[in-house]
Parts: C-alpha cells; sequence; structure tokens
C-alpha cells in the first residue's frame, strides 16, 4: 500500500470509528465495561450480608474477629485486543474481506477505549505471537495500531489461539478486558484456555465469517484453496450431498465455540462480513449492561 493510500485509509478509518464511538457507544462502551474491574481499597468489620469470599483472613487472625476486604472500581481500565492476522482472514466474497471488517472492529474498540480514558495494547497473533503493544493512551498510539492492523505482515499462516490467550495470560500481570478478534478457524482445542484466562481477565470474543463459511453456492466444480495450508482440491458445488456436508461442519464447528464461551462464561458475539457489525457490538454491550 502507498503511503498516500495508506495515510487515507487511515483518516477514513479514523472518521468512522471516532464517530462510532463517540455518538453511538459513548454510555453503552462505559456501562458495559466499566466496574468489571475492581481494585482494593481497604477493609473493614464484617456485617451480616457481607459476602465471605471478601473476608481478609490475616486481618481477621489479628483482631479476632472477622474483617473484609472493600473494593472500589478502578478508574481506568486496560483493554487489550487480540488480533488474528493468520491467512484465513484475508478470505472476503462479498462486501469485504474478514480482515477489512476485523480492521474496523478493532479501531471502533479503540477509540471507545480512549473516549473513557482506558489504556489500549494489541495482540498480533497466528499460530505464533507475531507482534505485541503495550497498552497506552492517546490519539498518536491508536493511530499507530490503525496503521499495524492495515499493513502488518504475518511471518505465519496459521492459527492458534490457545497460545495468544497464553500469552495474554503471562504478559498482562493486572486485570484487563480483551477483545478475542478471529473467524476461530482453528482446529486445536483451546477450550481451557479461555476457561484460565477469562478468570483472570475480563474476555470477550468476537467473531468475523464470511457467508460462504457456512453455506457454499451451487456455480459447479470450484478449485478452492487452504489460505493457511496452501492444500488446493476441487470441490463439486453442484452436489447437494457436498454442499449440505459443508453446512454441517460449520455448524458443528460454530456448536462447539458457542459450547466452549458458555462453559468459560466468555461473551461472544458473531459478525458476518456482509452484515453490519455497529448493531452486533450493540448488541454485545446492551447484554453486558
Amino acid at each position: 500500500m502507498e503511503t498516500n493510500e495508506l495515510l487515507k485509509r487511515v483518516r477514513q478509518i479514523e472518521i468512522k470509528a471516532r464517530g462510532l464511538s463517540n455518538n453511538i457507544f459513548a454510555g453503552e462502551y462505559h456501562s458495559a465495561f466499566k466496574g468489571r474491574g475492581m481494585a482494593f481499597a481497604e477493609v473493614r468489620e464484617y456485617q451480616y450480608g457481607d459476602d465471605i469470599r471478601d473476608i481478609e483472613w490475616n486481618v481477621t487472625a489479628r483482631f479476632n474477629k472477622p474483617f473484609i476486604k472493600v473494593f472500589e472500581e478502578e478508574r481506568e481500565l486496560t483493554v487489550m485486543l487480540l488480533v488474528d492476522v493468520s491467512g484465513s482472514l484475508s478470505f472476503g466474497t462479498k462486501v469485504q474481506t474478514k480482515r477489512d471488517m476485523l480492521t474496523e472492529v478493532a479501531s471502533t474498540l479503540a477509540f471507545s477505549a480512549i473516549q473513557n480514558n482506558d489504556k489500549i495494547g494489541v495482540i498480533f497473533f497466528s499460530d505464533k505471537i507475531e507482534k505485541f503493544i503495550p497498552p497506552k493512551k492517546g490519539r498518536k498510539h491508536i493511530l499507530y495500531i490503525i496503521r499495524e492492523l492495515l499493513t502488518f505482515k504475518p511471518e505465519s499462516e496459521r492459527t492458534n489461539v490457545k497460545q495468544a490467550l497464553e500469552y495474554l495470560t503471562q504478559v498482562l500481570k493486572r486485570r484487563c478486558t480483551a477483545f478475542v478478534i478471529s473467524d476461530f478457524i482453528d482446529e486445536t482445542d483451546f477450550s481451557q484456555s479461555l476457561t484460565i484466562c477469562n478468570r483472570k481477565h475480563d474476555l470477550i470474543g468476537i467473531q468475523i465469517f464470511d457467508r460462504r463459511q457456512a453455506e457454499l453456492p451451487n456455480v459447479g466444480l470450484v478449485r478452492v484453496q487452504d489460505a493457511e495450508t496452501g492444500h488446493e482440491q476441487w470441490i463439486d458445488t453442484s452436489s447437494a450431498r457436498v454442499r449440505n456436508n459443508h453446512a454441517a461442519w460449520w455448524k458443528r464447528r460454530q456448536q462447539q465455540l458457542s459450547e466452549w464461551c458458555s462453559r468459560s462464561k466468555v461473551d461472544m458475539v458473531s459478525i458476518r462480513t456482509d452484515h453490519d457489525y455497529v448493531s452486533a457490538l450493540k448488541s454485545l454491550f446492551a447484554m453486558r449492561s
């Protein structure tokens, strides 16, 4: 991408994302994510109705009567974007590629975070950690993130969500709000990593997918290539059996992902590339408010 074209694209995304975060998501973002991060404030004597899980045992033992820990909402949050940069994100059949939509969604979340005085950081991942951008504030930082979203070239084409989740758990010691933005085309089992990561952080999944992942068109014999492995094969889409098997495969994958997220208590939203991501994000924020 040429420099002038890149600057123009960055500016277009900034205008759209800033407008959405200021005019549509401002209050909803705050109510959906503020209050999730709690900081220790003080101890006080136990009162009837207090949660026994908040008892401060060291102080209780010292004074021989129960005390509990009191928490207050943190003034600012740290927001992390775990961005899938694997080869499958380059796929798109109608309005835009999955990577194009991912970039807009990530940019909108980033501007929403800055609007609420939160820090924002990014982890680019494939089947390894490609790049880590530490959390910071400010417009300059946001524009740097957008440029990286538009131009970053990964070393690997494959996907490993588990590794990205484990890296987040290791690299950020304090609790954060983390969005995993991916198509989740990953053959490995990352369900346990979802559970462990969501215990330490507030984890949200955003799946970006194309309609042709869910259903094949009847267009006859087609040569397809796996963007992550390079494997090529011919598929006879005129066969109803082939189309039905593909639809059943997609349904099983989606059901498995839904079950993993439900079991791990991770909120998840799926966004199709030819649909409106604004409505999907509003639904996600409303669900958490």
